[in-house]
């Protein structure tokens, strides 16, 4: 099939590239000249596993093309896949101002039938506003071609989107009832008929069910974490170990394992926005989401968390005193440095006066770029980029974990504890056990395990 996709960002360039492994005739279109550029010559604008490959094969074998002709892409595809960014607004609801730019395009050049389909994450309700404007740009022309704008929202976890886009546990389709909207079912039904070989993944439902079903769905998820971190501080408070917690009420299958792990806060581009234009959409129709509310400010202070395990350790004055920080990305396997709980403990450290140095496997250079934005020069002054994890414990007051990569998960503790001044380790996301690191003679900071730490 032929198909355009619209943003090569994340979602955009992940879901382009794995449609045309399967196959279809596929066209990304961004308006980025440089991320266009850099796409064309064998690169990648993002970190993420596996994508680089896919990519390449595809480009070759010419199921994939990448351009900024906005004409062309219009043209080529008759299902075309909106994949732009929703940031957030000012007063937190989701920035649609891409997405409609985009439907006003697909309005300006169609000539034919086009199932228009909101991959980007969006409010309920945003189907139509893509109608209205595509609807407006035929009116203008005297276009009295038909379309259909569909829902599909993308379930793509950072670090394993090729695989989540591959394999799927469900895919989620709104349609409306309208002729234009059976003729979208069954295109859509083909696209995806190679997902569904061994079993039925797709959902079929209405547009508004689907546009809703992605806020719900990262919703849920923000909530665990923050209802579990929640716990993990009372946990520190009440003697008790929030691991054994975890194990103990995630063998409810009623509750599962997943997202249950305490830590140092969420982050991403993903859970923060989608919470707060969740929230937004409910205050439109006067409604107060109590839970999400909560859910985003024990986040908020959650991610204070180890900054003051620091300083209830070493005193607020924190000057000639240097930390090493392990992780920089919101997670493992990407570069993504939004909403990352790095920068809340970065500051909080240069805030007290320390210095810092700083390691993540691949998040340096971005995590370098968004640092210059929230630090001043003076404290950007204040922070080395380590080239090696090793390298930034020399003279350092203690260790801190930020993010779980596997690469921190089994590393030399008697280099660490010879390279830093003292043997003190705060870990972020509970990485390693404290009976462990008592018997090698660390002093051990995690998140809702005093218990067995005795801190």
């Amino acid at each position: 099939m032929k198909i355009t996709i619209i943003g090569t960002g994340y979602v955009g360039l992940v879901t382009g590239a794995c449609l045309a492994e399967l196959g279809n005739d596929v066209f990304c279109l961004d308006v980025d000249q440089k991320k266009i550029d850099l796409l064309n010559n064998g690169g990648i604008p993002i970190h993420e596993p596996g994508l680089e490959e896919v990519v390449a094969r595809n480009r070759a074998a010419g199921r994939l093309q990448f351009s900024t002709d906005v004409a062309a892409s219009v043209a080529h595809g008759c299902l075309q896949f909106i994949a732009v960014g929703t940031p957030p607004d000012e007063d937190g609801s989701a920035d649609l101002q891409y997405v409609l730019a985009a439907a006003k395009n697909i309005g300006k050049y169609m000539t034919e039938f086009k199932v228009i389909v909101d991959k980007s994450t969006v409010p309920v309700g945003t189907a139509d506003r893509v109608k209205a404007a595509v609807q407006a740009e035929l009116a203008t022309r005297g276009d009295a071609s038909k379309f259909s704008v569909v829902s599909n929202p993308e379930f793509l976890k950072e670090g394993a989107a090729v695989e989540d886009f591959m394999r799927p546990d469900r895919i989620v389709i709104g349609c409306d009832s309208t002729p234009e909207g059976e003729k979208a079912h069954g295109l859509m039904k083909k696209l995806y008929t190679p997902f569904n070989r061994n079993h039925e993944r797709t959902f079929w439902m209405d547009v508004r069910s689907a546009e809703f079903t992605k806020y719900a769905a990262n919703a849920m998820l923000a909530t665990r974490i923050s209802f579990m971190n929640e716990l993990a501080n009372l946990a520190d408070q009440v003697g008790a170990d929030i691991e054994a917690v975890r194990h103990g009420i995630g063998s409810d299958p009623r509750i599962g394992h997943s997202f249950l792990y305490a830590g140092a806060g969420y982050g991403g581009s993903c859970f923060p926005k989608d919470v707060q234009a969740l929230e937004r959409t409910a205050r439109q129709y006067d409604q107060d989401l109590l839970i999400l509310r909560a859910v985003e400010a024990v986040n908020d202070k959650q991610k204070l968390v180890l900054g003051q395990k620091v300083v209830k350790r070493f005193g607020e004055d924190l000057s000639g005193k240097h930390f090493a920080v392990w992780g920089l990305a919101f997670k493992p396997n990407t570069d993504d440095m939004r909403e990352a709980p790095a920068r809340v403990l970065i500051k909080q450290l240069l805030d007290g006066g320390a210095t810092v140095a700083v390691y993540d496997p691949v998040a340096m250079t971005e995590a370098k770029r968004v640092l210059e934005l929230d630090l001043t020069a003076e404290e950007m002054a204040r922070i080395r980029f380590a080239t090696t994890p090793m390298d930034t414990l020399t003279a350092a007051e203690a260790l801190v974990i930020v993010t779980e990569w596997k690469a921190f998960r089994s590393p030399d503790f008697d280099r660490i504890k010879s390279s830093l001044k003292q043997a003190i380790i705060f870990d972020g996301r509970n990485l390693f056990e404290p009976e462990v690191m008592a018997e090698a003679g660390f002093e051990y900071h995690g998140i809702g395990r005093s218990i067995l730490t005795r801190v």
